[in-house]
């Protein structure tokens, strides 16, 4: 450049397409590039744009993170189905302690017992009556489950009147087989004969030893599993709050520490009051059905009660099994088949009076679970953990639902897993108190 900037500035011409054309030392012109006409708004959109477009392109997952995230869905549950033995009581003391963390504050807050000493209150009070219960009941089933063979007996002879159709279906089976066997024979040359593999004949205490050994094993791993929880259990009861203090202390911020005792006050508090609910309503159904076999004149009817509430927390298929064993011990127990039919029908009734009006009107507006991801739960947890697994499968769902519902990052998968109702996250529950202490 020759020309002082003024003298250019002079010489500045402009063409028609907003060119701006200044002259060298040469007399040559060079062009620059337009000058475009900008706003604020427009400037404050343009950014805006850009900030979005780098939001998805870092959203978006490469290959190689999904595969990543994959392999860790799947050690985990490895880790889940083989440290089943550990990881169970761990679960089961987690729920628990949330199931009694109301009656935990209440000994500590209001009576002033040391939390040492309410903890073990509580145990001992619960596995008291649980033992009391598990005691009263196990004379009964033991009784109910050496009769077994004879209940079999006694329900093939009430259900006579399926033998015949039953006869009729095997007389056309094997005539199906007689076919197709001489048609075989017929293709073959009728030159082969047939082989038979006969099963080793075991000795008639083999089959009672084996199952005395594995009942044996099992007693042990269950008196383990449940000596582990109980003593996991009461750490947490105990000394639950000082681990969450210690988790508080590591913020950096003071707004963080306060949302973080926020978000965990909500998660107890929500938690604990469904599965408080939950077990109400499950002692209610199975009082309403110890009543009705102690009307119908059904023997052992604190067993039958106490096994209408452990099947109604396993849901559809628990009630479901609980109807079938009631047909089936009144079969044994009445002469007709109409008296026996009563007792499983006024389960059914409950059962649905329960489903479809109490627990919807209790806990439809702020705990509703998808049905369809409720019987994967069930499914999955039952093939992870078995028995223990169906048990946990729907309050470990409503849990993950909870947490979902106070976590904003997770507060979408929380609206998958409960449907169109979701409970207020912790931060719209804040801002309207705020805004109302400001007025």
């Amino acid at each position: 450049m020759c020309l002082a900037p003024g003298v250019a500035a002079d010489y500045a011409q402009t063409d028609g397409a907003g060119t701006i054309r200044r002259p060298d030392c040469r007399g040559r012109d060079w062009a620059m590039p337009p000058v475009p006409d900008l706003d604020d708004a427009d400037m404050f959109e343009a950014h805006q744009q850009q900030r979005a477009a780098e939001v998805v392109r870092r959203s978006r997952f490469d290959p190689q993170t999904i595969c990543l995230l994959i392999l860790t869905v799947l050690a985990v549950f490895y880790t889940l189905y083989f440290a089943a033995a550990i990881i169970l009581p761990i679960v089961l003391a987690l729920v628990v302690n949330l199931l009694l963390s109301a009656p935990m504050r209440v000994l500590h807050t209001r009576l002033h017992l040391p939390k040492t000493l309410s903890a073990l209150v509580l145990i001992l009070g619960v596995f008291g009556v649980v033992g009391a219960i598990g005691t009263a009941i196990s004379v009964p089933a033991a009784g109910w489950i050496a009769r077994a063979p004879q209940t079999m007996a006694a329900l093939q002879t009430h259900l006579a009147v399926l033998h015949r159709p039953i006869q009729m279906i095997q007389a056309a089976n094997d005539r199906i087989e007689n076919f197709l066997s001489v048609v075989s024979g017929r293709q073959g040359g009728g030159g082969g004969g047939q082989v038979v593999l006969l099963a080793p004949s075991s000795s008639p205490g083999g089959g009672l030893g084996t199952f005395g050994s594995s009942v044996l094993l099992g007693t042990r791993a269950f008196v383990g599993q449940l000596f582990t929880m109980m003593l996991m259990l009461f750490f947490l009861l105990a000394q639950g709050d000082s681990l969450l203090r210690r988790f508080v202390e590591i913020m950096p911020t003071f707004a963080d520490k306060r949302r973080a005792v926020q978000i965990a006050y909500q998660i107890e508090r929500n938690v604990s009051l469904y599965l408080t609910t939950i077990t109400i309503i499950n002692v209610l159904v199975g009082l309403a059905n110890m009543l009705q076999c102690w009307v119908f004149g059904m023997p052992n009817p604190l067993l039958w009660g106490v096994l209408a509430f452990l099947l109604n927390y396993i849901p559809i298929i628990g009630p479901l099994t609980g109807i079938v064993i009631y047909f089936v011990v009144s079969l044994f127990v009445f002469p007709s088949a109409l008296q026996a039919l009563l007792p499983p029908t006024v389960y059914l009734c409950i059962h649905l009076m329960e489903g479809e009006t109490i627990t919807p009107m209790v806990l439809a507006r702020r705990f509703t679970l998808n049905p369809v991801l409720v019987m994967g739960s069930l499914m999955f947890w039952d093939w992870l953990w078995g028995v223990w697994g169906a048990f946990l499968s729907v309050p470990m769902l409503a849990v993950f639902k909870i947490i979902c519902d106070h976590v904003d990052v997770l507060t979408p998968i929380g609206h998958v897993v409960g449907g169109p109702t979701r409970a207020r996250t912790v931060q719209s529950a804040i801002i309207p108190r705020r805004e109302q202490e400001t007025e």
